[in-house]
């Protein structure tokens, strides 16, 4: 019987055996599972600030256009796995990947990867899975050869573009702000 001081607090997912993986041709059927599960993005297959020619583009021609991306050998982010299936995505890939993400945008500077987007499911938010992708995209886009780090969240109020972060978060592993991208999000960076 479980322990009635327990009561209907939802348990902290364990995360000790989770790993990162970066998506590639390789990875995208993980990355397909993920985004095709109940309460995923399926709507947008993280292409909002990636080049496209149209602004108005179906679901369907959306996720084309991310496998198309995966098979050119575009980078496009990583994956959280947990227990052997995907359960959190991190989009973080060089920044000329994206469309402009900010009005100051200088796109003469090389090296610089940007973190775009998160996705973690309804029922593991809470438990410190956004702040594992977080780390783990920073070691990955350094790995891959980043020398500045840029991101674009919003304060944990904010009404809107959530799925980018929180500037807290940012902040705490030592992000400096820049700029401001709109109204609501703020421009940071971290050097290495």
């Amino acid at each position: 019987m479980p322990n009635s001081s327990q009561g209907s607090q939802p348990q902290k997912p364990d995360l000790s055996g989770l790993r990162f993986v970066e998506v590639t041709q390789e990875t995208r059927g993980r990355f397909e599972s993920l985004f095709e599960q109940p309460g995923a993005p399926k709507y947008c297959w993280c292409m909002a600030w990636r080049h496209s020619s149209r602004e108005h583009i179906e679901n369907d021609e959306k996720k084309r256009m991310m496998m198309a991306l995966i098979d050119a050998d575009t980078p496009v982010g990583i994956l959280a796995e947990l227990d052997g299936g995907p359960v959190g995505w991190c989009s973080v890939a060089p920044r000329e990947t994206y469309r402009r993400l900010s009005k100051q945008q200088d796109d003469s500077e090389t090296g610089i990867w940007s973190i775009v987007c998160f996705y973690v499911p309804r029922a593991l938010r809470g438990g410190g899975l956004a702040s594992a992708l977080l780390d783990a995209a920073i070691d990955h886009a350094f790995a891959k050869g980043a020398h500045i780090v840029e991101a674009y969240p919003v304060h944990e109020a904010a009404p809107s573009y959530r799925f980018m972060g929180f500037r807290d978060m940012f902040v705490a592993r030592g992000f400096q702000e820049t700029g401001t991208a709109g109204t609501r999000r703020h421009v940071m960076r971290l050097n290495r």
